[in-house]
């Protein structure tokens, strides 16, 4: 059994045969975070792993079921941190995924620079606006502007928590690009992999995944695009593989 609080819920990842707390009012993960999931290299068999901004887990749980590594999740709010500790638990995977409290600043110097083989981030997309703009609710503000923290703080942080060689990952959206190539670079991360996804045929790119690697050469692929819906708002046939698996 599970213990939820407030308006928290119990939700399915259809694919993963996994379940996730989840609250409206709280936080509640969006496709962003599947598809990074999915787009991110990971070693199959040991490694570790360390994804940054983990709001309610959703990742970390994601990538267990494609490695068997160990897994760390990094978020600063401590609701969002215990949803997800109460998650891994229910899922019984706290021998291999924990969450830790904090910000993502800290990281470096608390576990020790390039320890490792990969890193993911779904960071805050937008800048911190003024005090009449940013959302009311805290749990959403801070998950969706950079109040603490920002895409240099994550870029840097994923450069000094990885490998020599290691991978990472982020999601982002496409007007942030450049930013993320040029600040990368600055990193010592060589960006080596780079997929756009649009939410329909037609429409502009909504979603920006890059992977790069620590002190790689510079060789650049762009994949394949990813559309999300066909023009009836039905899930196109891969978002649909990623999202229920052989359970459609």
């Amino acid at each position: 059994m599970v213990q939820l609080k407030d308006d928290e819920r119990l939700d399915y990842l259809l694919a993963e045969d996994l379940r996730i707390i989840q609250s409206p009012s709280v936080f509640a993960f969006s496709l962003d975070a599947v598809l990074l999931a999915k787009f991110v290299y990971v070693p199959i068999q040991k490694g570790k792993i360390i994804d940054l901004c983990s709001g309610n887990g959703v990742i970390p749980l994601f990538l267990s079921t494609r490695t068997k590594g160990e897994i760390t999740g990094v978020e600063i709010q401590e609701r969002l941190y215990d949803m997800a500790k109460r998650s891994f638990q229910y899922n019984e995977l706290d021998d291999r995924l924990q969450m830790i409290h904090g910000n993502i600043n800290d990281m470096p110097q608390k576990l020790g620079m390039g320890k490792y083989d990969v890193v993911t981030c779904n960071p805050p997309y937008f800048p911190t606006p003024s005090k009449e703009e940013i959302n009311e609710n805290e749990h959403l503000a801070i998950a969706r502007h950079e109040i603490f923290c920002t895409l240099e703080d994550a870029i840097r942080v994923s450069s000094q928590l990885v490998k020599q060689g290691g991978k990472v990952a982020f999601v982002h959206r496409p007007g942030r690009l450049l930013d993320m190539i040029t600040l990368m670079r600055q990193y010592r991360l060589e960006p080596k992999k780079v997929q756009f996804v649009y939410p329909k045929q037609g429409k502009e790119a909504n979603t920006l995944l890059v992977e790069a690697i620590k002190d790689g050469k510079a060789d650049l692929k762009i994949l394949p695009p990813l559309v999300v819906y066909h023009d009836d708002n039905e899930y196109t046939a891969e978002i649909k593989d990623i999202l229920f698996g052989d359970k459609q």
